[in-house]
């Protein structure tokens, strides 16, 4: 659900790619929306049409984005820092979701944390590129077979297909066919889901409705519209906990709603705040508040967080977007 800060070296300047952010504030958004629709206990017994749209359109569409850009950040990382500085970060991660299980039995990040010293470390050893990739859908297509369940081991061949993408750097021009197959894909297997109710099926669906999601926003996205969403990118980590905190919070109010339009209610709440927040935050902060802690955390020193002027070199630079 989280990833490592996208930024990328160019001599002693860091440069953020904000097309990473975005789409990393895109999965946010989404993310809360079916985390907050997942815990109304309600739906189980009286499904309602906003069930059934949210699962046949959002759920199970977020995760995978966030997972493909964990693997992309990885490799980020590693163009400026040793191994072991990414062992620290992510035995940090780890322990960031342990605390964040104490009120919400859902979070993710423990098992990003695992998963990314267990498969992404010993990959970053592999050759780059299709080797990585074909590893990774090798994984993805394991953890939908029907025997295996998938869930949380969908993550890791996720991981290696993020990675091996950004080895390979497919060019933009495959960006309006990739949607277009993808989209198609969707709604084939959303309608065969539909009659069939086999989860496998949905599986595909889903993994196919994330591609479609996230290739569509690359060939949409704007100035303006990445302004909003890059915000809650840049401080996905703050977003996503302090998010999960508002769904525990707000559960009683929620399951006493049983037209659920309250998931949506709050959903929108939240991200316009939090996108509000962020960008008052980030107007005066390099890192949003656990993204700072958490790097404190990684290099057991307090790293400088208050911008200094307009042209902080850890402000966002322009950047050639992805290839």
């Amino acid at each position: 659900m989280v990833v490592l800060l996208g930024t990328v070296r160019t001599g002693t300047v860091r440069t953020r790619i904000h097309e990473l952010d975005a789409l990393r504030g895109f999965a946010v958004g989404g993310i809360m929306l079916v985390n907050t629709w997942q815990h109304v206990e309600i739906k189980k017994t009286h499904p309602v049409g906003l069930d059934w749209l949210i699962e046949g359109l959002f759920q199970s569409r977020f995760y995978p984005i966030f997972s493909l850009l964990f693997g992309i950040s990885f490799l980020l990382f590693l163009r400026g820092n040793s191994r072991w500085a990414l062992l620290s970060r992510l035995f940090w991660l780890f322990c960031f979701g342990m605390i964040q299980h104490q009120f919400y039995e859902g979070e993710v990040l423990t098992d990003y944390a695992f998963y990314g010293a267990l498969v992404l470390l010993p990959a970053s050893f592999l050759p780059p590129g299709l080797p990585v990739l074909l590893l990774g859908l090798v994984g993805v297509g394991w953890a939908v077979h029907p025997a295996v369940g998938g869930g949380p081991l969908l993550i890791p061949g996720l991981f290696l297909v993020g990675m091996g993408l950004w080895q390979l750097r497919p060019p933009r021009s495959l960006l309006l066919p990739g949607f277009a197959a993808a989209a198609l894909a969707t709604l084939l297997l959303t309608a065969a889901w539909t009659s069939t109710h086999d989860w496998t099926v949905y599986s595909v669906a889903a993994l196919a409705g994330a591609a479609a999601y996230a290739l569509g926003l690359l060939l949409i996205l704007r100035p303006k519209l990445s302004a909003v969403l890059e915000p809650l990118g840049r401080m996905a980590l703050t977003n996503y906990v302090s998010g999960t905190a508002i769904i525990a919070l707000a559960l009683p109010l929620l399951e006493a709603d049983r037209t659920r339009w309250s998931v949506v209610g709050l959903t929108v709440v939240t991200l316009v705040a939090q996108a509000l927040f962020s960008r008052w935050w980030l107007s005066a902060f390099r890192y949003g508040p656990l993204e700072w802690i958490w790097r404190c955390l990684t290099w057991f020193r307090v790293v400088p967080n208050r911008l200094k002027s307009g042209r902080d070199e850890n402000r966002p630079l322009p950047d050639p977007g992805l290839p």
